[in-house]
């Protein structure tokens, strides 16, 4: 699936979606981002400012210059901590005196496959990670924050990144990083998990949701469609890993180079981090295992 082409919003400047939604992209377009990050604001006076972005002084200014007459940021949320998703909280919290709501900090959420990995394993990964962020307030699963005008409930969406959040808003659903219209998710080793990634998707999945609201690209207007496709995707890289170990043992990278054929040179990086995490999830599932230590540049064979 490819992103739509038609889809080049203004940077900086608060675009409304909905009625009490605007979005706000911020100005930090790369090959992982996108046209840059999504910042909504939700409500009509108390605002919940989602995901306030990167260290930008002029998207700081922009969300700043988004709350009219009569409003006021009352909560800042917290997605998971990339550096394009959360170090603009902490400058945003002091000029509006709102708590930082997340899930945890950089390592929290991770399973203990994933733990003992980072622990032990050269697996390299912490790719973008804000090491420094803390929130004032942290969130549980299942959980809600109420405003003014508006309600949150929190689903704990590991995969992306351990500490990922999904955020249910009537019947519509902001997925962060989780799920996006424009391309799948990077799943890295010890932060990202397949496991867990795919566990989130089937929970998402369990609900008729209406839309998506990505952290990345346009909305998502068919979420189930999406979603099915994401985990077919996936399904169909685990049948492309294996094909090629059919061969003989091989690295995440040289796998890569392999199956990824018509990736650009530079998300190549990112396709060999997804290889790792899907090799690892099939470490998990006694499908292959690594020749010697597992690391990111150990050789896999079948089992």
């Amino acid at each position: 699936m490819l992103p739509p082409d038609d889809f080049d919003p203004p940077v900086g400047v608060p675009q409304t979606l909905e009625t009490g939604l605007r979005r706000i992209v911020a100005d930090n377009p790369s090959p992982m981002t996108y046209r840059g990050t999504n910042t909504y604001l939700l409500g009509t006076q108390g605002l919940a400012v989602i995901d306030p972005g990167p260290a930008s002084a002029a998207h700081l200014a922009a969300i700043l210059a988004a709350v009219g007459p009569g409003q006021h940021i009352s909560h800042i949320i917290v997605t998971h901590t990339h550096l394009d998703h959360s170090p603009l909280a902490r400058p945003l919290a002091q000029f509006c005196a709102a708590p930082v709501l997340a899930f945890g900090n950089a390592t929290a959420g991770r399973s203990a496959v994933m733990e003992e990995l980072a622990k032990g394993a050269k697996i390299g990964g912490g790719e973008g990670i804000d090491a420094d962020f803390a929130a004032d307030q942290l969130l549980e699963d299942g959980a809600r924050i109420e405003g003014d005008t508006w309600a949150l409930d929190i689903l704990h969406t590991p995969g992306h990144i351990g500490n990922h959040i999904s955020l249910g808003w009537n019947d519509s659903c902001f997925t962060a990083d989780h799920v996006m219209g424009w391309a799948s998710s990077l799943v890295s080793p010890p932060d990202g998990d397949l496991t867990d990634f795919m566990a989130s998707c089937a929970r998402l999945q369990a609900k008729p949701w209406r839309v998506f609201y990505p952290g990345h690209g346009a909305p998502v207007d068919d979420p189930a469609e999406r979603l099915n496709w994401l985990v077919a995707h996936r399904l169909s890289r685990e049948a492309d890993i294996l094909h090629a170990l059919g061969s003989g043992p091989a690295t995440a990278q040289t796998l890569a180079a392999q199956i990824y054929t018509q990736t650009p040179p530079a998300l190549l990086g990112a396709a060999t981090r997804n290889v790792l995490a899907h090799l690892v999830d099939l470490t998990g599932k006694n499908r292959v295992e690594p020749i010697g230590a597992l690391s990111g540049k150990a050789e896999f064979r079948l089992i």
